[in-house]
């Protein structure tokens, strides 16, 4: 039995062990999509699609629908089945590679239309699964498999700030990042994500929630090591904050 289907039933949890690395910030957000899930009552009507990369291991995970896009295509075909079944709940689940790399027109579209979408982004500024080449998030001077000097922004560009370049769309309901580096950042996160969730559920537009993770693996780190990078570093660049909130407030969890 899985751990956690003491306390959630074993309707949504596989009892699978986790194909993670050791301290990959993926494990501690897809439970959090998970808590939110079965807690808002929704599992039942929730569709998964993930995008090529770490991330699309999340659905092997719980026991819902899920589709796997083609790289960086989730948030189209997102756009797609919720135009098709409004009555889903539809999320992607991507990471920064994936989505802000070669999906980034997909997700600014879909976040301009004001689709009734949930969109949640893993951060950890290298593409993890390929070998941790440097991503449009990998950090200014960020040594990576591709950047062996470190990024250089005169060259390679600023690290892209993704929930930033929506803050002007119309379309957008709710829109913020997080982080999971202490135990706080991981309930602000879970509350951002349930408040992704609600916005698609009362039909109120388009979510995104950044989630700022480490990848000791892609950092060549201790877990240890990379999680104190992570709150040192990154989070001094991708601050988190939430940007917009059209949602009411949920009731605390």
């Amino acid at each position: 039995m899985h751990p956690l289907a003491a306390l959630y039933g074993e309707t949504l949890f596989y009892d699978k062990v986790f194909n993670y690395c050791p301290g990959c910030g993926h494990g501690i957000v897809t439970r959090l999509v998970a808590e939110n899930i079965e807690g808002l009552g929704i599992r039942g009507r929730t569709v998964s699609i993930v995008g090529i990369g770490c991330g699309g291991f999340s659905h092997h995970y719980m026991n819902i629908d899920a589709i796997e896009a083609m790289h960086g295509r989730a948030p189209a075909m997102g756009v797609g089945f919720k135009t098709a079944a409004p009555g889903n709940i539809v999320y992607t689940y991507q990471g920064d590679g994936d989505m802000s790399a070669i999906g980034l027109a997909e997700v600014l579209h879909a976040a301009n239309r004001g689709i009734s979408l949930t969109c949640i982004m893993i951060n950890n500024f290298v593409f993890g699964m390929t070998g941790g080449q440097m991503s449009p998030t990998s950090l200014s001077g960020q040594v990576t498999a591709t950047s062996p000097a470190g990024r250089d922004v005169n060259w390679q560009g600023f690290p892209l700030r993704v929930p930033e370049m929506m803050r002007g769309f119309s379309g957008v309901a709710f829109l913020a990042r997080e982080t999971v580096t202490t135990p706080r950042a991981i309930r602000r996160a879970k509350k951002s994500i349930q408040k992704a969730f609600l916005s698609q559920i009362n039909d109120l537009g388009f979510a995104l929630v950044e989630v700022v993770v480490p990848c000791p693996t892609g950092l060549k780190m201790s877990v240890a090591e990379a999680y104190k990078w992570c709150a040192d570093k990154a989070l001094a660049y991708f601050k988190p904050q939430v940007f917009i909130d059209k949602v009411e407030q949920p009731d605390a969890t």
